[in-house]
């Protein structure tokens, strides 16, 4: 029977239905679930149904959904001796909820994995068994697909430079995305068939040792939502904990299902994009990448403006929003 107890965030008193033991535990995976109840469910169910042969626990965060999330995960796992299900009062982000839920986890490593994500095929269990096996490392991904079995080749990336910024926000990468030149960030031409030492996991399945998360003070609270695992995996670099992904570890991941508004959401990696430079760019380097961001914007905003004159339907008519919104997202937050 599972029981209520008081737990404590940095902002405030939150709900938490727990009954873990305390036994020795291998991975402790961390949930954040946003008004994604039926796919969090799923993605819990794929835990249970594809994890049997690995000493885990589940740390669930809802962070503020009013979709009657957590009563839902709680009803239905919260009788499960590895499940913790925890309630914030208020939306801590991607950030601050992983941060909570970590402070609380038990297992030898942390592995983030999104709502919107299904399991497969024993893919917690190969990817711990890689890191095993790859312990010279210090972060571990895994391949993702679409719900069609096709590869969604956003599992990883490489880090930005200045040119990758220039081809994503003036047209190159949008004319030849499989370009190794002109699409640079997205490893394009390669299918994630093998393992290879990649600059960046992306945080959707993105395993770590507790001790290197602690020692790194897990994601900086700085980024809401975008760009805390590009942070941390550069920081990680520094202490030459490397990343690597394997092809044998793979998962579903839908994508964006917690992100509904266009507008919002690329303001969000914009914010996000100026934080990075900020922090791991030279002054000189961070102003000249705000500048090219800047000039991007502004051209997707003017192009919107023509498209609508010609009375086209135009998808991407919330860039002149964003535009908008330019002193927001130019601050880093």
């Amino acid at each position: 029977m599972s029981q209520k107890q008081a737990a404590h965030t940095s902002t405030g008193s939150s709900r938490v239905a727990s009954s873990a033991s305390d036994d020795r535990v291998d991975v402790s995976i961390l949930v954040v679930s946003y008004n994604t109840r039926e796919m969090t469910i799923e993605c819990l169910r794929s835990v249970v149904r594809e994890t049997e042969d690995l000493a885990y626990e589940v740390l669930v965060m809802d962070n503020r959904s009013e979709d009657g999330s957590f009563e839902a995960i709680h009803g239905e796992f919260g009788d499960d001796p590895r499940f913790r299900c925890f309630e914030s009062p208020t939306n801590l982000g991607f950030a601050g909820a992983n941060n909570e839920l970590a402070r609380s986890a038990r297992g030898e490593y942390v592995l983030l994995l999104n709502p919107d994500t299904v399991v497969l095929d024993g893919a917690i269990q190969r990817l711990v068994d890689f890191a095993r096996q790859h312990d010279d490392h210090g972060i571990w991904g895994g391949r993702t697909l679409f719900a069609d079995g096709s590869l969604n080749p956003t599992n990883c990336w490489r880090r930005y430079t200045i040119w990758s910024q220039f081809c994503r926000y003036f047209g190159l990468t949008w004319f030849a995305p499989g370009s190794g030149l002109f699409n640079p960030r997205a490893y394009a031409g390669w299918k994630r068939d093998s393992i290879r030492e990649v600059d960046i996991v992306t945080g959707c399945f993105f395993l770590m040792r507790r001790s290197d998360w602690e020692r790194l003070e897990g994601f900086d609270p700085e980024f809401f939502m975008y760009g805390e695992e590009v942070d941390l995996c550069l920081r990680a670099r520094r202490l030459g904990l490397r990343a690597i992904v394997t092809p044998d570890a793979e998962i579903v991941h839908h994508g964006g299902a917690s992100e509904r508004v266009l507008e919002d959401k690329r303001v969000r990696l914009l914010t996000a994009e100026i934080q990075l430079q900020r922090r791991h760019w030279s002054p000189p380097k961070a102003w000249l990448g705000r500048m090219i961001t800047r000039g991007g914007v502004l051209l997707r905003s003017v192009a919107s403006t023509m498209a609508r004159s010609l009375g086209r339907s135009d998808a991407t008519s919330a860039w002149n929003r964003v535009w908008g919104r330019r002193g927001e997202w130019l601050r880093g937050g």
